[in-house]
């Protein structure tokens, strides 16, 4: 019977086989033979055609026996190990003055290898750090650079919802996420308040954003002229998620209308004068651009989220002190 598993310090999923006549509960630990070595792993279901088609890469191995106490026992003394490697490697990379950040380490249970999470803005030279390393530790190195969403991925633990971090928890991909989805749902643009712990743009901002999609389609654009029974008037705002409109009539009322008690949106001349024709021309010419002031998010530069410092960027370094570009 095969079980999907979650194991290693990013918490890599994977479909694992257990030996015939085995079984394994939900959240029971266990050891697992992975691509990169003898590591621990938590069981979180049993794997079925769903599961696999929405983990296309995930890895696969075998679970080769539940946690025993001396496995226990063992796992606690990585601790140690890890930050004498965290603080030998610390003092490396400042001897040798690298442009880089040491983030996390992480010593897997068999001992196989040792990996090493970086920041850094440009690529590295690590190789000569490698050979140190792989001269102290006795064991094949990896590096591997990180972006700042993936650090909080390593480090992070609470959000401002007072839940554990979306990206330590259930995600596994980073979604892309825009300052459009912030300003669509109508959220605070407050750069403090939309920004999650690694200083990017809250993922939770994407899970909500094509239900406001679809509403969106439902009602009239702001600055239609729509015909209602209280009269004619233009929309002036939306209520997405209630499918309401505010609805500015000829006699300056202002009201708010619901999809239902739409009758008709009267087309408009595209160099119509007025209130109305004005509105929505200058919206449908407008319409998608982001108009940053001060206290701009560091995000809002971009459409969607992607490239930079956060690109696949890594390398691997074995023992011999080779180091080469990181696999996709």
């Amino acid at each position: 019977m095969t079980y999907v598993v979650r194991y290693g310090r990013m918490r890599f999923l994977g479909d694992y086989r257990a030996a015939a006549g085995h079984s394994y509960l939900r959240g029971q630990r266990v050891v697992v033979q992975s691509d990169r070595g003898t590591e621990l792993g938590e069981v979180l279901c049993a794997a079925s055609p769903r599961t696999e088609a929405l983990l296309e890469s995930a890895g696969r191995g075998e679970i080769l026996r539940p946690i025993t106490e001396a496995d226990s026992a063992r796992a606690e003394g990585l601790a140690k190990a890890q930050e004498e490697a965290f603080a030998g490697c610390r003092d490396l990379v400042a001897k040798r003055r690298l442009q880089m950040e040491l983030v996390d380490v992480e010593v897997l249970f068999g001992r196989e290898r040792i990996i090493f999470y970086y920041l850094a803005e440009k690529r590295v030279d690590f190789r000569e750090l490698v050979k140190d390393l792989a001269r102290s530790l006795h064991t094949r190195i990896e590096m591997r650079q990180i972006g700042v969403r993936d650090e909080a991925k390593l480090l992070a633990d609470y959000g401002d919802c007072g839940k554990p971090v979306c990206c330590n928890t259930h995600l596994t991909a980073m979604p892309p996420v825009s300052m459009k989805m912030a300003k669509l749902q109508k959220t605070t643009l407050d750069p403090a308040k939309i920004s999650g712990r690694c200083g990017r743009l809250k993922c939770c901002l994407r899970y909500e954003f094509d239900t406001y999609r679809d509403f969106e389609r439902e009602l009239p654009p702001v600055g239609a002229v729509v015909v209602t029974p209280k009269g004619r008037g233009k929309v002036v705002a939306q209520e997405i998620l209630a499918l309401k409109l505010l609805v500015e009539f000829e006699d300056r009322r202002r009201i708010i209308v619901g999809r239902d008690e739409v009758l008709s949106v009267l087309p408009h001349s595209r160099g119509a004068g007025g209130p109305a024709g004005g509105d929505a021309a200058g919206r449908k010419n407008g319409r998608g651009r982001d108009h940053h002031g001060p206290g701009r998010h560091p995000d809002a530069a971009a459409d969607a989220e992607g490239g930079g410092p956060e690109d696949d960027l890594g390398g691997v370094g074995d023992g011999d002190g080779h180091a080469a570009p990181r696999g996709g």
